[in-house]
């Protein structure tokens, strides 16, 4: 199999502009990952190639990028879900609203400020329990926020946001994700001051309810509803509605 991968290059060094480079891939594989041909283009044909990768399986998230138009992790993409025949045509582009560093790899820092803007750690300054044992939590507690516990950080929601193209201050949809953690997590304490912070205009309520960021999310998290969860949670001035019923304020 054949396979032509359009990319998207710029190096702020050297160009005025992106422009796009094709690569043609010979004796690929149905199952290869997109990562896998992008290793082959720098390693057998322009080494000045760059894109972020580590893990390699999906956990670390550090390889989004768009893949025919749509945000996905290059390490789970494989050939064979993007085209058909014996040459595939697939087009790579950095992931949108985030500054481009060069070719692929963009600047991640507006994104994890918006991520340490919502207090994403645990608040509780009760003593610990006496017996030493760590502080427990039901199951039914526990699955008030679980879904949104999966999070890798990839940023494929976020830049998968047209209200986040628009307004960079947005703190797009992962941070509420993160804030939706804390905010439905029983043991925690600081819910009110996330709650202020998510009722901010740049906050929860310039969602504007587009869904894109649930189709991108690798990890099958339902951002779109953890997002509406928060905003119940805001009107009704404490814990909202969530996955398992009614949680405590």
């Amino acid at each position: 199999m054949r396979v032509t991968l359009r990319i998207r290059r710029f190096n702020p060094e050297t160009d005025r502009k992106p422009y796009w480079g094709e690569y043609t891939l010979d004796n690929c594989e149905p199952n290869d990952r997109v990562l896998e041909l992008l290793h082959r283009v720098k390693w057998e044909q322009d080494g000045t190639l760059a894109f972020r990768r580590s893990c390699a399986h999906g956990i670390c998230g550090s390889d989004a990028m768009r893949i025919n138009g749509v945000n996905r992790l290059a390490c789970k993409e494989l050939v064979m879900r993007l085209g058909e025949g014996d040459h595939i045509k697939i087009q790579v582009e950095p992931i949108l609203g985030l500054p481009v560093i060069k070719d692929l790899v963009v600047d991640m820092e507006p994104f994890f400020a918006h991520f340490r803007q919502v207090m994403p750690y645990l608040v509780n300054d009760s003593p610990p329990p006496a017996d030493g044992r760590e502080r427990l939590q039901s199951p039914e507690a526990r699955a008030l926020y679980d879904d949104t516990t999966k999070c890798i950080l990839c940023a494929c929601c976020t830049a998968a946001c047209p209200s986040f193209w628009a307004n960079g201050d947005y703190v797009g949809p992962q941070a509420i994700v993160q804030a939706h953690r804390f905010i439905f997590d029983d043991r925690d304490q600081a819910t009110d001051e996330r709650l202020k912070i998510m009722a901010d205009p740049d906050g929860v309520w310039r969602c504007r309810t587009i869904f894109n960021c649930t189709s991108a999310c690798p990890r099958g998290i339902e951002v779109t509803r953890a997002i509406g969860e928060v905003k119940l949670a805001i009107l009704r001035g404490g814990r909202g509605v969530g996955q398992a019923g009614e949680a405590k304020s």
